[in-house]
């Protein structure tokens, strides 16, 4: 027994307890900072972890989306022509509505669009102005809150 008491004494012994502490201090560090890298970062949420995993999603709404058809204008003084494909956000309920009313709203949005001066198309902020009317309008064929939003899914001069 002395003999093992011996061993574990001698300083090649204190030498590997010594090496162990660094690289354990350095692993805790590592690990701190990787888990305030991850919670900061939204990947795990100390408050997901504490509530006992209960995990609940909240439900999504329910979305609808129709398509407004391809509207092609020429514009007035040049030679080239907007396009424009636009959805209709709305709740699934409406759809039918929308759909039944569309040939209403692409001539509303048509009879908007053609009355837009070539020069204000090159200025900035136009998309959020014409989104806005075309809304605008949608709502008046349509009756308020009807509609969610309106998606401008390619806006383009050829």
């Amino acid at each position: 027994m002395s003999e093992t008491l011996a061993i574990d004494e001698t300083p090649a012994g204190s030498a590997r307890s010594g090496r162990r502490k660094p690289v354990l201090a350095a692993a805790v560090l590592v690990a701190g900072i990787g888990g305030s890298a991850a919670s900061y970062l939204g990947v795990v949420s100390p408050s997901a972890l504490l509530s006992g995993g209960e995990h609940t999603q909240e439900a999504q709404p329910a979305i609808g989306f129709v398509d407004v058809p391809r509207i092609m204008v020429p514009m007035a003084g040049r030679s080239r022509q907007l396009v424009l494909s636009i959805k209709i956000e709305c709740a699934p309920e409406k759809v039918a509505q929308v759909q039944m009313l569309m040939p209403r709203i692409s001539d509303s949005f048509t009879r908007f669009l053609s009355d837009i001066d070539p020069a204000a198309i090159d200025r900035r902020g136009v998309l959020e102005i014409i989104r806005a009317e075309l809304r605008a309008r949608a709502d008046m064929v349509l009756g308020s809150g009807v509609i969610d939003n309106i998606l401008i899914t390619e806006f383009a001069i050829q």
